[in-house]
């Protein structure tokens, strides 16, 4: 998984001893793989066998947070998905969720905040968000540390430092090893060191909306058994709308120790980044789709983290892995609202004239833990085996402030504030993780494999009030669960494996979850804590069935089809207002899907090409508040029945990916993506008047030409066509219905606000490599 060794780190210990190599091959069934490196989901070289016949490369895949020798792909009964440093470089996307959008299967976004940053991912319908209240069903870890962070369990994907990843596994399903939010799937990065990454490099780039980008990095060794990497990167974009610009400062370093048998590495990084977003907009606003609704809407994100692991052969057999970590982020987020009360009777009798008001909000949390695992090979009843076995501590404390001004609206709908902030909310947060994990893979013939997982977590949330003025906020709340999974492979020849499983998982409620959960109190999502009423932890429970395998020399290809359900979904329901509303249990929902993939390369040219269909349902009834709802009845309800279809969840996305040799030195690529549509937020019945957010098509261009061996130069397009499209939508009420849509006090307008892509635009750039 995400820090496993490099596939170097017993290069030269793989031949001088053939008896550990011998052993290991045995495992991977059929002497296929030796104990030189335990690297995730790589390739390894290909090497001798004891007879001197050269065998395939294989392909080893983490199956577990830490490091540990891994699985051979042939055992893993899971459509995982692999990418590497090479193939997102060739590129040059500005951000992770841009390359995971227009390349990997089942992935889309939802961009609900206007800023590339702060998109929504979307894995087989399951979410990791920046967005505070989101409902998070996918896990992230880096070297090994779960890095959704505890407050809101959030994904602030701008303090994942992009240049320094080395290895990316998208692993489907409700693995239970991975822990907790693991309710769609885990994304497992591994960052580079310098003994597979020596020399250095340096990056430029500029073009469209004043995007100006700086990267550089150095890896190396020193003397034999030390090496090291360090990389920084800087980017100022004024970006595309006139409120969405991006300023981002990210570092990560790492120092390693390697011999025969141990690992030790000591990394640590760091961001201070700058976002602003320009919220969603009303369709009635699509006549400059580059304006926003109202502003200011900021985020300052900082973080910094140290993280140790470790990894060391007691002997032939036995391998101990572990790390220690810890994590300090502060997020600041200063967001402008308008006053849905505007115009409506105080108890005083008069008429509320407040037009908005502004909430400035602030979460730091330190975060801490160690984990240590163990990997045994043998043999179980005369058959090969691997035991894994490891457990997990976690524990974070967050401190979280709300405050509330007082503002009124410019003519171009900024706010500007009245008198001091106020603090709405001040509580503190401690969450705790025990958890312990096991795993079996039994070779039951060369062609069939068995894999037996479980872990165990028992997690402890304790919120406080710290102003004194909201004693209800005080609470403890304890979960606990075991989840089981179980795999089975088959694979009768090299170039084919069919695999099925079923896993369970389970995500425990957040803070924000537990503290906005009463209907007789609801809250302004995530600004207001108000009370914590018990919620019930949410459960996965996934069966999957595929197959992969390559025909000929070029081609290679998988299909999986999979059905997941939740239990005890926990859903934001709107209350009487479109800004305020309660978090509850709402039953059962469905994703059931099929993944297509296949790449070829005929002479220069590549092709890879995906296919996702996803059925995202309510399997349960319940009511919700959504007034803006053309379905809802006079008291603003709208009725969710089994079968309606999940808001922002497409059906259909169909991805290509062309890349063509033109000269030795000239490569030209394009990435052709079609989504189909989504309902909005709001719309969970599906029959409001607005129906789907329309499908879109776009098409990207990207081309490198390589001046010398060291020298680069590069470009790409975004949008080639320049289409007009939306990502996200959601129901709620336009308040700026005057001139030029300016704030009157008229009546406001029920329509459905839209998150609009970016135009087209066009950046070139030059790389330049020494050593």
């Amino acid at each position: 998984m995400s820090n496993r060794p490099p596939q170097t780190r017993r290069a030269h210990h793989r031949f001088a001893s053939k008896q550990r190599a011998r052993l290991t091959w045995c495992f991977a069934a059929s002497a296929l793989v030796s104990l030189a490196s335990p690297a995730k989901a790589q390739t390894e070289p290909t090497a001798p066998t004891a007879k001197g016949v050269t065998l395939p490369p294989i392909v080893v895949v983490g199956t577990t947070p830490l490091v540990g020798i891994g699985l051979p792909l042939t055992q893993v009964a899971a459509n995982v998905q692999i990418v590497r440093s090479a193939q997102r470089d060739a590129q040059h996307r500005e951000t992770l969720t841009d390359y995971f959008e227009k390349n990997l299967p089942s992935v889309d976004i939802n961009d609900a905040q206007g800023n590339p940053y702060q998109m929504n991912i979307n894995y087989r319908g399951f979410t990791a968000s920046p967005l505070l209240g989101t409902p998070e069903g996918l896990s992230v870890f880096m070297d090994g540390v779960r890095i959704n962070e505890p407050f809101g369990d959030v994904v602030n994907w701008d303090l994942i430092p992009q240049d320094a990843i080395d290895t990316i596994e998208l692993i489907p399903g409700s693995n239970p090893t991975f822990g907790l939010n693991t309710l769609g799937g885990a994304l497992a990065i591994s960052t580079k060191n310098g003994k597979d990454h020596p020399g250095g490099e340096a990056e430029l780039s500029g073009g469209s909306w004043g995007r100006k980008t700086a990267a550089i990095e150095q890896g190396g060794t020193i003397g034999d058994r030390l090496d090291y990497y360090v990389t920084g990167n800087v980017a100022n974009d004024d970006g595309w709308a006139q409120e969405n610009a991006s300023r981002v400062r990210q570092g990560f370093g790492k120092l390693r120790y390697t011999d025969a048998d141990t690992t030790i590495a000591l990394s640590a990084g760091g961001a201070n980044n700058d976002l602003l977003g320009m919220q969603t907009i009303p369709r009635s606003f699509l006549d400059d789709f580059r304006q926003p609704y109202t502003f200011p809407d900021q985020n300052l994100n900082r973080a910094g983290y140290l993280t140790l692991t470790g990894e060391h052969y007691v002997n032939d057999a036995l391998e101990l892995s572990g790390n220690v970590y810890y994590r300090h982020f502060v997020n600041e987020s200063i967001s402008s609202n308008n006053n849905t009360d505007y115009g409506a009777l105080l108890p005083d009798g008069s008429v509320d004239t407040l037009q908005a008001t502004n909430v400035d909000s602030a979460v730091a949390t330190d975060s801490y833990g160690a984990s240590l695992q163990m990997t045994l090979l043998g043999k179980l009843g005369g058959l090969q085996n691997q035991f894994v076995a490891g457990v997990a501590a976690d524990f974070a404390n967050s401190h979280y402030t709300a405050s509330s001004q007082n503002a009124y609206f410019t003519a171009s709908r900024a706010t500007i504030g009245i008198g001091d902030y106020v603090t709405q909310a001040d509580a503190k947060t401690r969450d705790g993780n025990l958890a312990a994990y096991l795993q079996d893979t039994l070779s039951l013939t060369r062609q069939w494999a068995l894999t037996l997982s479980g872990r165990y977590d028992w997690a402890k949330t304790d919120i406080g009030d710290e102003s004194g003025a909201q004693p209800q906020l005080d609470g403890s709340h304890v979960f606990s669960r075991l989840n089981p999974a179980l795999g089975l492979t088959w694979n009768p020849v090299p170039s084919f494996t069919a695999y099925a499983t079923y896993n369970e998982g389970m995500r425990t409620p957040t803070a924000i979850e537990l503290t906005c959960a009463d209907p007789a109190a609801p809250c302004s999502l995530p600004n207001d804590f108000v009370a914590d009423p018990a919620l019930a932890p949410v459960v996965s429970k996934t069966y999957e069935a595929g197959a992969r395998g390559k025909l000929g020399s070029a081609t290679t290809w998988s299909a999986a089809v999979y059905d997941t359900t939740l239990y005890d979904d926990i859903e934001f329901i709107s209350a009487a207002t479109t800004t305020q509303g309660y978090f509850q249990n709402v039953g059962k929902t469905r994703r059931e899907g099929l993944e297509l993939s296949g790449h070829t390369q005929f002479g220069k040219l590549g092709v890879t090409a995906n296919y996702s269909f996803i059925d995202a349902t309510y399997r349960a009834s319940w009511v919700s508040s959504s007034p803006s709802n053309s379905s809802a009845d006079a008291n603003g309800n709208i009725v969710v029945r089994p079968g309606d279809h999940i808001p922002g969840i497409p059906t259909n996305s169909i991805k290509l990916r062309l890349d063509y040799a033109v000269t030795p030195q000239w490569t030209a690529g394009t990435n052709v993506t079609y989504r189909s549509g989504v309902f909005a937020q709001g719309d969970e019945d599906n029959e409001d008047v607005n129906g789907k957010l329309p499908g879109y098509f776009l098409i990207d261009l990207d081309t490198t030409y390589r001046v010398t061996k060291q020298l680069q130069l590069f470009a790409t397009v975004s949008n080639l066509l320049n289409k007009r499209y939306a990502s996200f939508g959601v129901l709620g009420q336009n308040f700026f219905n005057g001139p030029s849509h300016t704030f009157d006090g008229l009546a406001p307008v029920n329509e459905m606000f839209i998150g609009p892509g970016a135009p087209r635009g066009a950046w070139v750039g030059m790389r330049y490599a020494w050593n």
